[in-house]
């Protein structure tokens, strides 16, 4: 496999690269990296952290996951160690590993506890040191939220699919409780020498409700990832618009990259179904569940690709997330 011509822009790489990974965790670290964030950088207290310093280490950095494509068994090893069920905490060790044997930014340490008292008043996920010497304090965050726009408006009519999750307030934590936690004057008693300036890595993707296009958050990257969300009663109407499309479940730990293409023998392995096999599929499940569209480039050859993902919720879950939103 050769090397990717190099990319202006992360998105950009990152669309080549999806191109050609095949491995799941492999994908998954590039799109962990790779993607666009899903908020803008906020003033004052909330900079956006960047994985890479220049053009040249994100080149490094894609020459590196092709390698690693070629031979995954270190990262699969690595994973398989963590015993990893939460997607957060999946997503911090595909950091970790990167940090710890990527071409980039290196590790000084990660999850420091700070404890006053005998209380732990906050845990900083990482500490890194880039090549030209600056120390960051990275703190990482990988959700998915569905717009339920109720009274609140902004950041505030995302919801987690569970309803146990608010995008304004994650926010306020990050700006208000995690990121400040380097700064405190008991932070230099844990020998990390500073001071460390602190980041936000906020990754994900947002969910809109099918088939509206409504205003986004101004506090939302424009370019952010997104899907859409259906109710069980509108599912068959999403469905009848794409005919051509083969549909799978996704559990929880498959949120982060696009699913790797598949063949047509592969069909059946991957869990890709049509309609009515999906719907047998959808049957048990009592939340909301993620799926995702498979469809060919070509509509007679070729293999399929992942063009879309998003929920299938309850049908009175609508007004319970618009309760929730405000």
């Amino acid at each position: 496999m050769s090397t990717l011509e190099p990319a202006a822009a992360p998105a950009a790489a990152l669309d080549a690269l999806l191109r050609v990974l095949s491995d799941p965790l492999v994908r998954d670290l590039a799109w962990l990296l790779l993607s666009t964030p899903l908020l803008r950088a906020q003033p004052s207290a909330g900079e956006l952290a960047n994985p890479f310093e220049s053009v040249a280490e994100m080149q490094a950095t894609i020459d590196w996951l092709l390698a690693l494509e070629r031979d995954p068994r270190p990262l699969r090893e690595a994973i398989a160690g963590a015993r990893v069920v939460r997607l957060g905490r999946y997503a911090e060790c595909l950091l970790a590993y990167f940090l710890q044997h990527g071409p980039a930014a290196r590790l000084v340490a990660a999850n420091v506890a700070l404890r006053i008292a005998g209380r732990t008043v906050g845990e900083c996920d990482f500490l890194v040191e880039t090549a030209s010497g600056r120390r960051l304090h990275w703190e990482l965050a990988v959700k998915c939220y569905l717009h339920a726009p109720g009274d609140g408006g902004g950041l505030s009519d995302y919801v987690g699919p569970n309803l146990q999750d608010r995008f304004d307030l994650k926010l306020a934590h990050l700006l208000e409780r995690q990121l400040p936690l380097s700064s405190r004057e008991e932070f230099a008693t844990l020998g990390h020498t500073g001071p460390w300036r602190p980041q936000m890595f906020v990754k994900g993707w947002l969910f809109y409700r099918w088939p509206d296009s409504p205003p986004i958050a101004l506090a939302v990257d424009p370019s952010h990832n997104r899907g859409f969300w259906v109710t069980r009663g509108q599912w068959p109407a999403l469905c009848a618009a794409r005919p051509d499309a083969r549909w799978a479940v996704l559990p929880r730990l498959t949120w982060l990259a696009p699913r790797p293409a598949v063949s047509d023998d592969d069909l059946a392995a991957t869990g890709l179904s049509a309609l009515a096999a999906l719907a047998e599929r959808l049957a048990p499940h009592t939340g909301p569940t993620m799926v995702a569209a498979f469809e060919r480039e070509s509509k007679l050859a070729g293999p399929w690709r992942e063009t879309s993902r998003g929920f299938v919720v309850p049908d009175e879950w609508p007004e319970l997330a618009s309760g929730r939103s405000h």
